[in-house]
């Protein structure tokens, strides 16, 4: 019996290879690996280039091959050194990725599987069994065109059929068993590429996202210069070249193009859709969260760290295909507090917070709850997961069961605290406001109220600068002054009218998840100040329970139904994404925070 014939091996396709003084550096589409130490590197890759079927001119060039220190250096193949040597170079390349397997006797692929291809000879297989079907209202337009023309190039020539149920400007190709299709749209100012999915997927995405981007996908100025010929034949190039590859990456089994693992704009879990625009030249993946509910989809993990949750307020807010503005500190100031800012339902919003991180997801979180009250039942509580939901709803219904006062506790019980100290001293002698801070426990043992009043406004409600429920009387004492510190920052730097949200506790457990405060830090440190309070969550969450009276429930996070898919596309339809959008945007917001683990919760929770 004769032994299997190992598999070839071979240099990826668009490998380089730059020659060192001492060694060799090579670089591939997706790995690079730099080799020093010996002038001898460059003759063992002469040896084992030929063994990959290239001449090493091909690579280095005749010229630079030859060292002219090494004295035309020559080895022996057979030399167990060397090949010792080859061995140890083969497995640094591939290691590197920048060699791909191929069956014994078998034709190379194309050169674009082998480039990216993990199985070259497999990929082309699973082409070579399916035949992509290439549908539009006119197939001989320039988009259709240019895609038949980029699968043919590629290896697979599609079958085409006219689809007069498909807008003029929009293409879908389907390919792969089981199905898998793209759609593609260009329009005058640019157009987009959808994620691989199932044909009906795709064409319903296709739609929303047109709907997102509007009649024109560009964001040119209305009396910008039209695009030039030249220009749109580009961008139809690139929009065709990008549905084919993304399509058959997918029929493949390749990885996806877009590259969310890499890209921190994207998200790992969710689609990614290629936006182009003309003017300027433009192109990017983009996040896409906003698509039709699918309630036998899971929702993603809750996140698990303040930086995961910025991730997902980035794609919420994407300048594209968001449904909510981007909170930015823009021009506001960072110091003595930070400030975020963004649009809203209910205009201009500002948020508060001991770090413009912490701001940014304060101001997200309140003002997907503004777009979302407009048209839910009772308040709406929005969290980056069910614990941060938890604690803001619980903090509101504390707030909203108040009633009227106990005895105030002496202001030492609280004000050597740094951070009360701190802040305190920050909003009545750098800010020079006069203002008056009581501290009051709850009915129920662990909880606390503060309340900053402003002295030189009338007394009642109008007079509460800021309140913060906590489960220490520094700690409530605290979050009120900070509060009523970017409340005066706001006022005096933000937007005329701006609604203004402040910093809670429920954001503490999420600042500090995977952070541990430096050994040698005290509370005058933010970081070791929000882990107490992440400390003392759960304890503060059951006290403020048995005071609201809601005691062994749990909330329910919105899921969607099958008679709420039906209302989330109506609302979709009325969504307008300019300017925070309406009331009927409220569908889609709550489809994309689904889509990015947020929590919802509604009829939960009291006054803001």
């Amino acid at each position: 019996m004769t032994a299997a014939e190992p598999p070839r091996l071979r240099l990826r396709p668009g490998v380089a290879v730059t020659p060192l003084r001492n060694g060799l550096h090579l670089r591939g589409r997706d790995g690079s690996v730099t080799l020093e130490g010996s002038k001898a590197l460059p003759a063992l890759w002469k040896l084992l280039s030929e063994q990959f079927g290239r001449g090493p001119e091909d690579l280095l060039g005749e010229e630079e091959y030859v060292d002219p220190e090494s004295g035309g250096l020559r080895l022996d193949p057979a030399d167990p050194r060397v090949v010792a040597a080859l061995t140890a170079l083969t497995a640094q390349l591939q290691a590197h990725d920048l060699l791909a397997e191929y069956p014994p006797g078998a034709a190379e692929p194309a050169a674009w599987l082998g480039a990216c291809a993990p199985r070259p000879a497999r990929a082309a297989a699973a082409l070579a069994a399916t035949r992509p079907v290439v549908a539009a209202a006119d197939p001989d337009g320039p988009l259709a065109t240019a895609l038949i023309s980029a699968l043919h190039r590629a290896g697979s020539p599609p079958q085409v059929y006219r689809d007069t149920g498909l807008p003029a400007d929009r293409v879908v190709a389907v390919a792969g068993t089981p199905a898998v299709a793209v759609a593609v749209t260009r329009t005058s100012d640019g157009g987009f590429v959808t994620a691989p999915a199932e044909p009906e997927r795709v064409r319903t995405d296709a739609e929303s996202i047109a709907v997102r981007l509007g009649a024109d996908t560009g964001s040119a100025p209305a009396d910008a210069a039209a695009a030039t010929p030249a220009a749109l034949t580009a961008l139809t190039a690139l929009l065709a070249g990008a549905a084919a590859q993304r399509l058959l990456c997918a029929a493949a089994g390749l990885p996806d193009p877009a590259g969310r693992e890499k890209d921190l704009q994207l998200l790992p879990d969710r689609p990614a859709v290629l936006v182009a625009v003309a003017r300027p030249p433009h192109a990017s993946y983009r996040p896409w969260v906003s698509g039709p509910a699918d309630p036998a989809s899971p929702s993603p993990a809750p996140v698990g760290s303040l930086a995961e949750a910025l991730r997902r307020v980035g794609a919420l807010g994407d300048p594209y295909l968001g449904v909510l503005d981007a909170p930015r500190p823009g021009g506001l100031p960072q110091l003595p507090a930070a400030l975020a800012a963004c649009t809203s339902v209910a205009g201009p919003l500002v948020a508060g917070a001991p770090r413009t991180d912490l701001a940014r997801l304060s101001a997200a979180c309140r003002a997907a709850e503004l777009h979302l009250d407009e048209v839910m039942p009772g308040p709406v509580t929005v969290g980056a997961g069910p614990g941060h939901a938890l604690g803001r709803a619980l903090r509101r219904a504390a707030l909203a069961a108040a009633g009227p006062p106990d005895l105030a506790l002496r202001e030492e019980e609280w004000r050597e605290q740094p951070q009360a100290r701190h802040w305190w001293t920050v909003l009545t002698r750098h800010l020079g406001l006069a203002m008056q801070m009581t501290v009051h426990q709850f009915s129920v043992g662990g909880a606390y109220l503060a309340v900053v009043r402003n002295l030189a406004a009338r007394g009642g409600t109008a007079g509460v600068a800021a309140r913060a429920v906590e489960a220490t009387p520094a700690d409530a004492a605290a979050l009120a002054a900070l509060g009523a510190v970017t409340r005066a920052m706001a006022a005096e730097h933000g937007p005329a009218g701006a609604v203004h949200t402040a910093f809670t506790g429920a954001e503490a457990p999420l600042a500090v998840a995977g952070v541990e405060p430096a050994a040698w830090t005290d509370d005058g440190w933010t970081d070791r100040w929000l882990a107490g309070i992440a400390h003392r969550e759960p304890e503060l969450c059951a006290a403020l329970a048995r005071l609201t009276g809601l005691t062994g429930l749990r909330p329910d996070p919105w899921q969607p139904g099958e008679a709420d898919l039906a209302d989330l596309a109506d609302l979709a339809d009325l969504a307008d994404p300019a300017a925070g959008g309406p009331a009927g945007s409220a569908g889609p917001v709550l489809a994309a925070l689904r889509a990015c683990g947020f929590t919802v919760l509604a009829e939960w929770g009291g006054a803001r």
